[in-house]
């Protein structure tokens, strides 16, 4: 099948940083900032977002890359954002271009790469594994 998805298709997501989202909750650290995992996770997200209406039916994406820099610590209460968009596809891979900000200012940047699949045999093959 042939995916042509709309060039420079973009998505933000905001989160507010809370207790449940700092390295130390996460163990990926000891301050209580937001955690480079829920930085990760919140730009997925928006390069999730920035595609999805564009997908046929039975058709998503799977991460497959995230170049990530975490450049400033957000302290509890304040509101990170994450806005994705799509700067290139080959086929069914997928390349984004992510930025972070919080409210005083950036917070970080991604390259991020996703790959189309077909869900229902991807998620068969991944249930296969159990049967090993």
């Amino acid at each position: 099948m042939d995916f042509t998805l709309k060039a420079n298709a973009a998505a933000e997501i905001t989160e507010v940083v809370t207790e449940d989202n700092t390295a130390i909750k996460y163990a990926s650290g000891t301050a209580p900032v937001y955690a480079t995992p829920a930085l990760v996770g919140l730009m997925e997200h928006a390069a999730v977002k920035a595609i999805g209406d564009q997908l046929p039916q039975g058709y998503s994406t799977v991460g497959i890359s995230m170049n990530i820099k975490h450049t400033s610590a957000t302290p509890v209460g304040m509101t990170v954002k994450a806005k994705a968009v799509l700067i290139d596809q080959g086929r069914r891979r997928l390349t984004f271009k992510i930025e972070g900000y919080d409210d005083a200012g950036s917070v970080g940047e991604a390259v991020h790469e996703r790959f189309i699949i077909e869900a229902a045999p991807f998620i068969e093959k991944a249930n296969a594994k159990l049967k090993k």
